[in-house]
């Protein structure tokens, strides 16, 4: 696993824990390491959709604080790729790249499903910044970090897997980071990963 990645994924932990104090500590270390600032804004935006905003606000002034000290300027160069017009369009085909065509007509089936695909899928994963695999990581620190959201939490180690984020490179992920959320969410992670591994591939 490379420094960059394992910079990001302690940045999403720590949104996804709510260790903003930390966060603000590591944060400069993973700008020295590998990581952009446009990357490290991406991390705040897509979380907003996973954590919520109310928990992902005060990591956005001390995003800004961090990169304005460190002379960046800021607002940052847009990477939306999408607009009102297409975003559920693109939501959809981003859905089922990540997923398989069982998510073909996923917004028909509900008012916050419809949000899922069209603002989650259609506004920030389409997004320029980090790709499809750096996107997905992202999605299972926020989720393991926060803890109880198993099901969302292995829908997404197995859209990992497939993408190529394998079972060691996630194993490799959560271990890395049980000093921030402690071992039972970390357990609760393992066993997940376990589970997306042998749905995708199969028992050894």
């Amino acid at each position: 696993m490379s420094i960059r990645a394992k910079m990001l994924s302690m940045l999403e932990y720590l949104l996804g824990m709510q260790g903003v104090d930390e966060y603000k500590v590591m944060l400069p270390v993973a700008l020295d390491n590998g990581v952009s600032p446009v990357e490290a804004k991406e991390v705040l935006y897509q979380a907003v959709d996973y954590l919520g905003l109310g928990r992902v606000f005060p990591f956005f002034k001390a995003t800004n604080d961090i990169l304005t000290a460190r002379g960046v300027d800021l607002p940052l160069a847009s990477q939306a790729t999408t607009t009102m017009e297409n975003r559920l369009e693109k939501g959809e085909e981003t859905q089922i790249r990540l997923f398989g065509p069982q998510m073909k007509d996923f917004a028909k089936k509900g008012t916050i499903n419809k949000w899922l695909v069209d603002n989650c899928f259609g506004d920030y994963y389409t997004r320029k910044g980090l790709n499809d695999n750096d996107r997905e990581m992202i999605t299972f620190c926020y989720i393991a970090a926060q803890g109880g959201c198993e099901p969302q939490l292995l829908a997404h180690a197995q859209a990992n897997i497939k993408l190529g984020n394998d079972k060691e490179f996630l194993m490799k992920i959560v271990e890395q980071n049980v000093p921030f959320i402690g071992h039972p969410r970390s357990l609760n992670a393992v066993t997940v990963v376990n589970q997306a591994d042998e749905a995708v591939n199969g028992k050894d």
